[in-house]
Formats: C-alpha cells, sequence, structure tokens
C-alpha cells in the first residue's frame, strides 16, 4: 500500500508542474491579446477626447448647411464617416479634417454625395418653408424668415445647396431625387411630428423619412 502511494505521489508530482506551466502559458497569452487589442483602440480617455473632436471639427465645417447630415462611427482607431452631403466638397473637407485628429489612424468615408438635381432643390426650398415657417419650430433656426425670396448669383449658377440658408438649423432636410428624410435633434415627439406633416405636404415630395430624435426616442421606437 505504501509502495501504490508513492507511485500515485510522484504521479501527482509530475503532473503539477505541467498543469501550472499550461496556466503560465494561457495567462501570457490572453496578457498578449490584451496588448493587442489596446493598440487596436483608444483609452477611454483618448477615445472621448477624439469623439468630442470629431463632433466639433464636422459642425465647425463651414460647407455644413441645413441641407447636408453627417454622423460617424469608430472601428478600432478609424473613423467611419456616414450621412449625406449636398456638395462633393462637403465629404472630402469631412475626411480632410477627420484625418488631422491626433490619435486617428485613418478614416472610412461613406458620405454620400447627392445628386445635383433642380427638382430636388424646389423640394429642398418647400419643405424648408414649411418646416421653419411653421410657428411651433420657429425656435429651431437662428435664420431669418424669407428664405429663398430673393435670387442670387450662386443660386442662380449652382442651385439653392450653393447658397443655403446661414446660422443654426436643428433640423436637417436631406433630398435624394425626391425622397425626403429630416434628421436632427427636437424637444419633444410633438414637435418631429409636426415637421414630418410639413414635409408631405411639400408638393414634390415622394415619401418623408422622419429620422429626428427627441429626448426618450430610439431609431427604432420611431
Amino acid at each position: 500500500m505504501k509502495h501504490t502511494g508513492t507511485i500515485l505521489l510522484t504521479a501527482a508530482l509530475l503532473l503539477a508542474p505541467s498543469m501550472c506551466a499550461t496556466a503560465q502559458n494561457n495567462a501570457a497569452a490572453a496578457q498578449n491579446e490584451d496588448k493587442v487589442y489596446n493598440t487596436r483602440t483608444w483609452s477611454q480617455e483618448d477615445a472621448t477626447r477624439i469623439v468630442q473632436e470629431v463632433r466639433h471639427k464636422l459642425l465647425s465645417l463651414t460647407n455644413y448647411s441645413v441641407f447636408d447630415s453627417l454622423s460617424f462611427g469608430i472601428q478600432g482607431k478609424t473613423i467611419v464617416l456616414r450621412g449625406y452631403a449636398s456638395r462633393p466638397i462637403l465629404k472630402s473637407d469631412a475626411e480632410k479634417t477627420v484625418k488631422g485628429i491626433n490619435g486617428v489612424a485613418g478614416v472610412i468615408n461613406q458620405i454620400v454625395v447627392l445628386p445635383n438635381s433642380p427638382n430636388d432643390d424646389r423640394i429642398r426650398i418647400g419643405v424648408y418653408r414649411r418646416i421653419y415657417g411653421q410657428p411651433a419650430l420657429r425656435r429651431y433656426s437662428g435664420s431669418p424668415m424669407g428664405f429663398g425670396d430673393f435670387p442670387s448669383i450662386a443660386r442662380m449658377a449652382g442651385g439653392i445647396t450653393q447658397d443655403p440658408p446661414r446660422g443654426y438649423h436643428a433640423i436637417h432636410i436631406i433630398v435624394n431625387n425626391g425622397h425626403v428624410i429630416l434628421t436632427g435633434v427636437v424637444d419633444r415627439e410633438s414637435d418631429a411630428n409636426i415637421a414630418s406633416m410639413q414635409a408631405n405636404s411639400t408638393p414634390g415630395a415622394f415619401s418623408v423619412e422622419n429620422e429626428l430624435m427627441f429626448p426618450g426616442a430610439t431609431q427604432q421606437g420611431k
């Protein structure tokens, strides 16, 4: 019996170093994976800073107007630009300014450039007047009334997107071959519904997709 016990004890002692080595190897592999993961992503501090910088730089673009809508996502250390641009220069300017942010490894530009269409321009003017001319929605714009009432050289040469209304606009109006998309943020659901009804009443608009956000709203629940 003593002999058998000695054999079992010896086997256990031989097995223990092997198990320890396996555990150490697994721990080392996990650490290596964490290191690789960390080199592909930002720290929480850097991520917060970069998100704020991207948002600020996109909103500060001089070519960004009420007829454009930009958003972005993150893949590792790469920024993915999305949305709609009424002019090609906005797409290229957005990519250029985001690439210049410290810590951004690359930019995937998925911004859709909208077609240059006189019919779409007429719809843009119509939707704009109906939404921002509605008393309940006036507070969402910092521009004076009367947009589009007077011709301009830029507008006559290249369409309404070449001379859009300036200033603050909470509701953005995207028109793509007659189809309207409303984006932005409003204070309440009733305002989002009013904006949608105003857009739907615009002659020439084929459809209206209401993506306006408000407190308590989700993309799926709208």
